[in-house]
């Protein structure tokens, strides 16, 4: 792969951001292609981010319901959150501090699941993905202004269910209980 990643990669010339807004920037990169030709590249560029899986002692998963404004409606998925420069260095801290966010539960313990990158070709998102056990609803929720959630538990089965019959639209949801699936089960 490494010859071929030689020949296919392109070379940024110049990078500038073009609009700022809360949780992302856009950026247009001026880059070089392989056969020499030149062009500007847009896409989304965000801090990493957490997702967490947090299930119950009882093995249930704890979901949250999110209106979307980009697709417009309410979507089921898992807490998740950009990581802060503080946790940086501490991702399994950045994960809790979401969980506790967004649902008001802390975990016993966490492990981590994977990392992907999920629209890459449009946007730079690195997403780490956590399972989380032991979860007990003990931490004040600390939404973000633009955060409109509920919290509940529904047993894992059924969100598996909702994963495998196209109930479930979350990617980020998908990928994890894929791989909770995949590692676990």
């Amino acid at each position: 792969m490494d010859d071929s990643a030689d020949e296919l990669a392109w070379e940024t010339l110049d990078t500038d951001i073009d609009y700022r807004c809360p949780g992302f920037d856009v950026r247009r990169d001026e880059v070089r292609f392989p056969n020499g030709e030149t062009d500007g590249y847009h896409y989304v560029d965000e801090s990493p981010a957490v997702v967490v899986l947090p299930l119950t002692p009882d093995g249930d998963a704890v979901v949250i319901d999110e209106w979307r404004q980009a697709v417009g409606r309410v979507n089921r998925g898992l807490p998740a959150g950009s990581v802060e420069p503080e946790d940086a260095d501490d991702l399994e801290r950045a994960a809790a501090r979401e969980l506790a966010e967004e649902t008001g539960y802390e975990a016993d313990s966490f492990e981590r699941l994977t990392t992907v990158e999920p629209t890459n070709g449009i946007a730079n998102s690195v997403h780490h993905h956590f399972l989380a056990t032991g979860c007990e609803p003990t931490a004040e929720r600390d939404l973000d202004h633009n955060e409109s959630i509920a919290v509940e538990t529904v047993p894992y089965d059924d969100l598996l269910e909702a994963v495998v019959d196209e109930g479930l639209r979350d990617g980020r949801t998908v990928t994890a209980v894929l791989w909770y699936e995949l590692l676990h089960r």
